[in-house]
């Protein structure tokens, strides 16, 4: 709840102040927008985007928390950090903000995770995320020319490498 209520506390100074914080978005391959990768998945562009990806952070987020908070803190990292990095260099030349990437990280983490931990939990709820939000996977195509399909396609691969990561550094430890 504590970074729902940060994303809402920056969208609100945002706006507040006529969007100052846009300067941290990621903006790709321009040297001074490298922080945009950390910076970026808290911003946003209005509030129905802000709610949409609130919705789906908490959505993935409490699916994944019946593993262990250090696991998701660790995931949520990681994906954060491998789809900015993605995204600064090689997404299109646009102004990348949202949360989506992480979103997108966390559903395919969510999946990819049975496939190398076939525990009961795992394979409930793939199965469960597959039923209810497999449309998600459209998502990673181009679209609407304002929408950074290049976050949610290097999100979802980004959830996917997190899935391999963990399986192989952390398997008995988180």
């Amino acid at each position: 709840m504590a970074i729902c209520a940060l994303m809402i506390g920056v969208h609100i100074v945002n706006v507040v102040t006529n969007g100052v914080f846009y300067q941290y978005g990621i903006q790709p391959r321009q040297l001074h927008s490298i922080w945009g990768i950390f910076t970026a998945p808290f911003l946003h562009g209005d509030i129905g985007h802000l709610l949409n990806n609130l919705i789906g952070l908490i959505i993935f987020s409490g699916l994944l928390f019946v593993h262990s908070l250090k696991r998701y803190l660790w995931s949520s990292a990681f994906i954060i950090v491998l789809t900015g990095l993605l995204v600064w260099l090689f997404a299109r030349n646009a102004l990348h903000i949202g949360a989506s990437g992480w979103i997108f990280g966390l559903w395919s983490l969510c999946i990819a995770t049975v496939w190398y931990d076939r525990k009961f939990i795992n394979i409930l709820i793939a199965l469960l995320v597959v039923f209810l939000y497999g449309g998600m996977l459209f998502g990673v195509l181009p679209g609407d020319p304002r929408v950074s399909f290049e976050s949610h396609f290097f999100g979802a691969i980004a959830g996917v490498v997190c899935a391999f990561f963990q399986a192989r550094l952390f398997k008995n430890r988180m």
